[in-house]
Order: structure tokens, then C-alpha cells, then sequence
């Protein structure tokens, strides 16, 4: 497989994991963290490092908002569940 390939490859399975999130409000970050040792926030993380390593500069909310499809205080007050 050549490098492109590769790499359109990961990024469509990026874009699947993303929508599958999307589809997937009820799971909660701290559920994605305890069982998987990642979460949105991780990934939001994740794209502002790979932003910047191609001297793209994004803030955290920016690349938050990449993850999660809206501003992440309003995916909060829309979709997180009191932890009870």
C-alpha cells in the first residue's frame, strides 16, 4: 500500500470513528476513559498536536469542536449526565 493510500485510509476511519461517537451521545466521556483510556477530549487533544506539528495553530475549543460536532459547552449542556 502506498503512503497516500495510507493515509486516506486512516482518515476515513477517522471520520467513522467520529460519526460513530456522534451517533453515540449516551456514552459519556468519563465511561469512554475508564473503559477504553481515552475520549473526546483525548482526541480533541490528539488533532490540536497534529494540527501544530503542521504549524496549524488551533486552540483547545477549535479542535474540540472538530471532535464533537458544536461548541463542547454546548455538547455538555445538551448530552453529559449528572455521575451519580
Amino acid at each position: 500500500m502506498d503512503k497516500h493510500t495510507q493515509i486516506e485510509i486512516e482518515a476515513a476511519a477517522f471520520r467513522r470513528l467520529l460519526a460513530h461517537l456522534d451517533e453515540r451521545k449516551d456514552v459519556q466521556n468519563i465511561d469512554l476513559m475508564e473503559l477504553a483510556g481515552f475520549c473526546r477530549n483525548c482526541l480533541g487533544k490528539w488533532y490540536q498536536q497534529a494540527a501544530s506539528e503542521r504549524g496549524l495553530e488551533l486552540d483547545k475549543e477549535q479542535a474540540r469542536e472538530v471532535i464533537y460536532k458544536m461548541p463542547y459547552s454546548e455538547w455538555k449542556e445538551k448530552y453529559q449526565t449528572p455521575r451519580g
